[in-house]
């Protein structure tokens, strides 16, 4: 019989092996000891795999039951109980299951070199030795114990306590008739004995919606594959013009209390309105299941779950599917450098600092009060790796866009002196990240060669969206923030005083060619005080929305992909707020609906005009006919496609004065054709241009041209002229 000991450890749950006393135990030959634990039963019968009455089980504690019969340990049994408050029921015993990791895996996890740990670790539901159920596992290898809680277990951390890998530090268990849409969590007493406030999984495929906090057993989306065609509508040759998104505030339902629409009925509305406006990509700020609605998704906790906010997993996949349907790429925000301190999350995950730095210096972000990963665990940065396959392969999503990638690669981000640890070298660099950021890009190139990454990184780390053999971090884009800082900067300064700053507008194109870059006007832009884009240029209304106008036009000429957040396209007024829909009644004014053409057009001549996108990333595809009219505040500069003989030419006015007759260089004779002009009235503006929108090309050599045409450059305007012999 089994010493008291051992049920005492049991019923107070603080037995670190419950599968060494739970379950069948073979005493002699032909005779099994069956011991199980169930609180508030009264009486317990074994029922043989044909539901025989094999025997009672005696109680030796309060729930604990114990008795010797005549099966085998391999044999198949169930448990009748009786319990206190009437019923019965008959149910399989947990213990007497096998262990739910194969040894490949064990050994893959321990060396934290498994590429989709999300496949073994977590809840998935299952069927073993012909039963079905859930097998869960989690993480947690400083534990003394950790058990499963649930819905199906009254939340009680004494009735299924897991059993304990201790090859990779993963605790496991199958727990039969536990089905998908069950809550769960994970109970973890630690090495000192302190119950820890029970955590969410890591690893769960779906979440309940706040403020509930519990994980759902969800089912594991199938593979998918994206075609040939997904990887050319991303390559670095291909028009790029993203569309970013806040899910929780594009529309909103006003007349339902202002709820969020959901998956489905975002697929019927956000997919048709960027493809009506010639998008190519979406961009999602994250997704990831979040506590706080005010952080936008950018402090996540379930980095596996889709949010609840707008429906399940399934209903997420569908949006990836008709996006692809639609000839739409979809990319995520993806947040790898920090997580939110919420007890239920990774925080001090089992009684130890297990996901982030223990030292403050390293593991507390100051701008965020946030925790930093630990990215010298093998294991975590597997965490984060698995993550970026999941969505990749799982859902077949085009592309992850990488937050705060300049906090993860200095170990004195926002830190003054001596609040931060130089690294193993004596620098300022995170090696850790480094490697880390390396090794993601490595494994998606490898695995889902039709996907992109891409990174907001702030400064001037070399080599960010270079190949990793070339000592390059290997994301295929970055985002410009420097051109995005100076060019709004130039264009918030009233015009009077622009013809000084002209360098605002032409720096961008001394390091153009160094990065694969793309041009963001995100959210980050909108918010926080530093209203709409509309509301950041100077003037009376006509002329903010000219400004707008022109802004656009020189964003789409210039070198690079484009990226322009939600209600930008249609000049919102009021700052962006994530608890309102954005204000869609302004598309009244024909002034605002012009500035929605204006972006529809753009979209359209962009993806049509091989010179503004095949050529991006290299000085071929750009050259400048004037950048140095600051006097009347002129840029003029060509594009160049891969065919040397065709090209178009954009020229921006950023002053409010017409110039008639204005003489301008071109490298061709021929006839050059307005293509697009923001001051169309179709768009809101004066209508000002050249004559029949037709300049013909005169022998009369300017700006180093071999050619000049003479056009009238509208006020605050930009201008595309097509080229034809």
């Amino acid at each position: 019989m089994l010493k008291k000991n051992d049920i005492e450890q049991i019923c107070k749950a603080r037995h670190g092996d419950p599968f060494a006393v739970l379950g069948p135990h073979e005493v002699n030959p032909g005779v099994t000891s069956i011991r199980c634990f169930l609180p508030h039963a009264t009486q317990v019968l074994v029922l043989d795999a044909q539901d025989h009455d094999v025997g009672p089980l005696r109680a030796r504690a309060d729930g604990f039951f114990e008795a010797q019969v005549p099966t085998p340990p391999s044999a198949a049994y169930r448990l009748q109980v009786q319990w206190a408050s009437g019923p019965s029921s008959t149910l399989d015993d947990p213990y007497r299951f096998p262990m739910v990791l194969g040894e490949m895996d064990v050994w893959l996890l321990g060396e934290g070199t498994h590429l989709r740990p999300f496949e073994v670790l977590g809840a998935h539901p299952a069927t073993l030795l012909g039963v079905s159920g859930t097998r869960f596992a989690v993480w947690a290898p400083n534990a003394s114990r950790v058990s499963v809680v649930g819905d199906f277990n009254f939340w009680d951390g004494r009735r299924h306590p897991m059993r304990l890998r201790r090859e990779c530090g993963v605790w496991e268990l199958f727990l039969p008739g536990v089905s998908a849409g069950a809550l769960y969590k994970f109970e973890i007493r630690t090495h000192s004995g302190e119950v820890l406030p029970a955590r969410a999984d890591p690893y769960a495929l779906q979440s309940e919606l706040r403020p509930a906090t519990a994980s759902v057993v969800g089912q594991l989306p199938a593979k998918g594959t994206p075609g040939a065609q997904r990887q050319a509508a991303n390559a670095l040759d291909a028009p790029v013009s993203i569309y970013e998104v806040h899910t929780g505030s594009w529309r909103r339902v006003t007349e339902d209390g202002n709820r969020w629409l959901n998956w489905d009925e975002l697929a019927d509305t956000l997919i048709p309105y960027a493809q009506r406006m010639g998008f190519t990509h979406l961009e999602l700020l994250p997704i990831s299941e979040h506590p706080f609605d005010g952080s936008w998704g950018y402090q996540p906790i379930g980095l596996y779950a889709p949010t609840a906010r707008f429906g399940d997993a399934a209903g997420f996949g569908r949006l990836v599917q008709r996006c692809h349907a639609a000839g739409l790429g979809l990319i995520l925000d993806w947040v790898p450098a920090h997580f939110p301190t919420d007890v239920h999350g990774l925080a001090n995950f089992d009684g130890t600092h297990l996901y982030e730095y223990a030292d403050p210096r390293e593991g507390f972000h100051q701008d965020w009060n946030t925790l930093i990963y630990n990215l010298g665990r093998t294991e975590v940065r597997n965490f984060l790796v698995g993550n970026a396959l999941y969505w990749l392969e799982r859902f077949g999503v085009d592309g992850l866009r990488v937050d705060a990638v300049a906090s993860m690669l200095y170990r004195d981000y926002s830190r003054d002196p001596g609040e931060w640890i130089p690294n193993a070298l004596g620098g300022r660099e995170n090696l850790e990240a480094i490697a880390f950021l390396k090794r993601m890009n490595e494994v998606v190139g490898e695995h889902c060669p039709a996907a992109i990454t891409l990174a907001e990184e702030s400064t001037a780390y070399p080599g960010v969206s270079r190949p990793t053999y070339a000592d390059g971090l290997g994301f295929h884009y970055k985002w410009n923030m420097g051109w995005m800082h100076d060019a709004l900067s130039y264009m918030m300064r009233d015009p009077i005083y622009r013809q000084h700053h002209q360098g605002e507008m032409t720096f961008s194109l001394v390091y153009a060619f160094n990065e694969n870059f793309v041009l963001p006007i995100s959210h980050d832009e909108v918010v926080h005080g530093k209203g709409s884009l509309l509301t950041k240029m100077p003037g009376d209304r006509w002329q903010q929305l000219a400004n707008v106008r022109a802004f656009l036009g020189y964003m789409w000429g210039h070198p690079g992909k484009k990226l322009l957040f939600m209600g930008c396209e249609f000049a919102q007024e009021r700052e962006w707020n994530h608890d309102h829909s954005l204000d869609w009644h302004l598309l009244d004014n024909p002034a605002h609906a012009g500035v929605q053409h204006l972006v529809r057009d753009l979209n359209q001549l962009y993806r049509s005009t091989p010179a503004l996108y095949q050529q991006d990333f290299v000085p071929a595809g750009f050259a400048w006919i004037d950048h140095s009219d600051a006097a009347h505040s002129v840029l003029s500069f060509v594009r160049h496609g891969f065919d040397a003989n065709t090209f178009i030419l954009v020229v921006c006015n950023f002053t409010p004065q017409v110039q008639h007759g204005y003489r301008l260089g071109v490298p061709q004779p021929g006839d050059y054709r307005e293509v697009i002009n923001t001051d169309s009235t179709h768009y809101g503006g004066s209508n000002v241009g050249t004559p029949f929108g037709v300049a013909h090309a005169e022998s009369t050599p300017w700006h180093g041209q071999p050619c000049s045409i003479q056009i009238s450059l509208p006020p605050l305007a930009t201008v595309f002229f097509t080229w034809n012999a």
